[in-house]
């Protein structure tokens, strides 16, 4: 009799646990689409950002097709973005794109998608110590360059093309000083044909941005020493017609 005791009291256990079970059911068991739907998009009001997510994710598990689901499908997106998550989001933003390329609010997908690219490399750290984002990894920000670039081009009359355009030109700045940041480096180490690349592809990629001076200089400089005379001769005189002061002082100092 007594071995049947710790037996007994696993199979107790068991059938408590499964009461237990059973009386947690999920809330949203019976919700229609709608009301998930309007459930997921409080949450997100509310920033609860999570629980968005999870409403979201049910919506489209239950009820795959029709307007509920659709736009549950571009502003999950959304929600995922606000909670951190990017890769989660940009997951999202394709799938909606390429189910929804003549959905209404299909510009404001690419502008979400561009939004995403440009805040990746804010992470914890980067937000309190600041770095110098010409050193950051690039890679983000052509994308969301390109992003930004496409709703421009496709929905010139969008609502969130001119603040893609504003963006777009801070990207530029951004994406041109990495580029002399890692000419630089070039320069430093005798590199001097890889420098004078990284200043051409400036000009060509990256027309009117900030560093731009900065590029034809280091072409200058790096085709004097790679006895290149007439390329260096081609970039100071551009130096000469756009930043007669810049070519001035490298004049100076050659």
């Amino acid at each position: 009799m007594t071995a049947l005791r710790p037996a007994l009291t696993l199979l107790l256990i068991a059938v408590l646990a499964s009461g237990c079970a059973g009386m947690r059911q999920d809330p949203t068991r019976d919700w229609s689409a709608s009301q998930l739907y309007e459930e997921a998009k409080a949450a997100l009001d509310r920033g609860n950002f999570d629980q968005a997510v999870e409403y979201y994710e049910i919506l489209e598990a239950r009820f795959p097709f029709g307007r509920h689901a659709q736009q549950g499908q571009l502003e999950i997106a959304y929600a995922y973005y606000k909670a951190q998550e990017p890769e989660m989001a940009l997951a999202a933003v394709d799938r909606f794109i390429q189910m929804n390329p003549r959905h209404p609010h299909v510009d404001y997908a690419y502008y979400l998608r561009g939004l995403i690219n440009y805040e990746r490399d804010q992470s914890f750290l980067n937000r309190w110590i600041p770095q110098d984002q010409a050193r950051r990894d690039p890679v983000p920000q052509r994308n969301a360059f390109d992003d930004f670039g496409t709703l421009v081009r496709t929905f010139p009359d969008s609502r969130y093309a001119e603040d893609s355009r504003q963006r777009m030109v801070h990207l530029r700045n951004r994406l041109a000083a990495h580029e002399m940041h890692v000419a630089d480096f070039y320069m430093r180490r005798g590199a001097w044909l890889a420098a004078a690349q990284r200043g051409r592809y400036v000009l060509e990629h990256y027309e009117g941005a900030e560093a731009v001076p900065d590029a034809l200089e280091v072409m200058v400089k790096a085709y004097r020493r790679l006895r290149l005379d007439d390329l260096a001769g081609d970039a100071l005189r551009v130096l000469e017609l756009n930043f007669p002061e810049r070519a001035e002082r490298l004049r100076q100092g050659a």
